[in-house]
């Protein structure tokens, strides 16, 4: 039998019965525009989280955790000196694999104010200038505080966009960029001179979304245009926000202007609130680890109230996300599809039962029993497929319909990968399903058939 007059037959079948058709293809539509739906928004996720992992500082970076000392040390817990600038020399000096060792001291609390405007800053935080290279910063304007800057404990800072949007202007509402270079800013009441303003950290999509709106393309609601700019009140996901609005002081004046002077007993706190950690070379990540363990266990007599967070624990956490995330996805569209499979054969069996007439004439004239069951195996594939048809149109409606009752700095991904298992566990389902309505109808007797009324 020709494939393609049997495609033709199955065609004609589903046009007959249209209405009955259509109500038999919807389960495969859900099952298909949820598949493709839930992999296109993981996807976006997923997009996402790594991004932000780039942008706090990249797979080479690792953090040195303070934590709790081991039960075995419970009676040194009182000596546990905490992160310092004696642990930052001997790591400098003691654990050559080591790339950077960057210092940080955050000040908790901190309110910048400009005149009347004002605004918390998600980070306040005391660094040398290794920080650039560790958080992957970049000054667009100005300069970074140098070495001078930070043996002086000058009151000088380098600013995120996002603070300069908060006490200057938003060039996204004046049409214009303000470079607040040489300006002076209040931090808790003290003044501080702007050396530096980073670059406007952003997702790849609200990137896209600004060249649009520049263009005219894009228009916000309330322009009453159309579209609108989608994500997060903190645009472009948390690591971006925060990038963008983080002030940077050299780590001497946070000790000496904050740390110091906040101290009520006068006694200054010397413990850091960070200490991030490159390594030389990814191959060399356990030794380097290792050599930096043992120079911390001299610094700190042997207590062990610290621990390493590498980006590749991140790394893992995100890919464990993803996968259960798929496999929930999975599940539910599976389901959704079986379903459809079900209603194809409920239909094939009813189908059958009104063409017994049919199959027997075809028979009697020389249509052996494969050719029956294929035809069949045909039809039930072709009401497979076209329900995947439209289940791809409606899976771009549904990913368009979520993103905007729900819209994230993610935009969802739909990908010819998805695309193409759901089309081909449809067409699976479609020959399941097509299995049993098939084998019946090959099976019945000619004569039989001929007189079934």
């Amino acid at each position: 039998m020709n494939l393609l007059n049997t495609v033709l037959i199955g065609l004609k079948e589903v046009w007959a019965h249209k209405f009955r058709s259509l109500l038999t293809m919807f389960g495969v539509v859900l099952g298909v525009a949820s598949l493709v739906g839930m992999s296109a928004i993981i996807q976006g996720m997923e997009n996402g989280l790594r991004e932000s992992m780039v942008a706090m500082g990249g797979a080479d970076k690792v953090l040195l955790q303070q934590q709790p000392v081991p039960s075995y040390q419970d009676h040194l817990a009182d000596q546990a000196p905490g992160r310092t600038m004696a642990d930052v020399l001997a790591l400098k000096k003691g654990a050559p694999l080591l790339r950077i060792v960057s210092p940080e001291m955050s000040v908790d609390e901190v309110v910048a104010s400009r005149g009347e405007k004002r605004v918390s800053p998600e980070e306040t935080v005391g660094a040398w200038p290794e920080v650039l290279d560790m958080n992957l910063h970049t000054v667009e304007h100005g300069r970074f505080f140098n070495q001078l800057d930070e043996e002086k404990a000058n009151p000088v800072c380098v600013i995120g966009t996002g603070i300069r949007d908060s006490l200057f202007e938003n060039p996204d509402e004046t049409g214009r960029e303000v470079i607040p270079i040489g300006e002076t800013i209040l931090l808790n009441g003290q003044p501080f001179t702007i050396v530096g303003m980073f670059q406007r950290y952003a997702s790849e999509q609200e990137t896209k979304e600004r060249e649009l709106k520049k263009r005219g393309e894009l228009k916000t609601e309330d322009s009453g245009g159309p579209k609108r700019a989608r994500g997060w009140g903190r645009r472009g996901g948390w690591a971006f926000w925060r990038k963008n609005n983080t002030i940077y002081i050299p780590l001497n004046t946070a000790w000496v202007r904050f740390r110091l002077a906040g101290d009520l007993d006068g006694i200054p706190d010397p413990r850091l609130s960070d200490i991030d950690l490159k390594v030389r070379s990814m191959e060399d990540m356990e030794k380097a680890l290792q050599q930096a363990r043992n120079v911390l266990l001299i610094t700190h007599r042997g207590i062990e109230d610290f621990s390493f967070q590498t980006q590749e624990n991140q790394i893992e956490s995100i890919n464990r996300q993803i996968r259960n995330a798929r496999l929930s996805g999975g599940i539910i569209a599976g389901i959704s599809l079986l379903v459809g499979g079900i209603g194809i054969m409920n239909i094939m069996l009813a189908s059958i039962n009104e063409r017994i007439r049919e199959i027997g004439t075809c028979k009697a004239i020389g249509a052996a029993g494969l050719d029956i069951f294929v035809q069949i195996i045909v039809e039930s594939v072709v009401l497979a497929l076209l329900g995947a048809a439209a289940g791809l149109v409606a899976s771009q409606f549904l990913v368009d319909v979520l993103s905007y009752i729900s819209p994230t700095g993610n935009t969802p991904v739909i990908t010819w990968a998805a695309e193409a298992v759901a089309v081909v566990f449809s067409a699976g389902v479609g020959i399941v399903a097509g299995l049993f309505p098939a084998l019946k109808a090959a099976r019945l007797e000619p004569i039989q058939a001929l007189r079934y009324e």
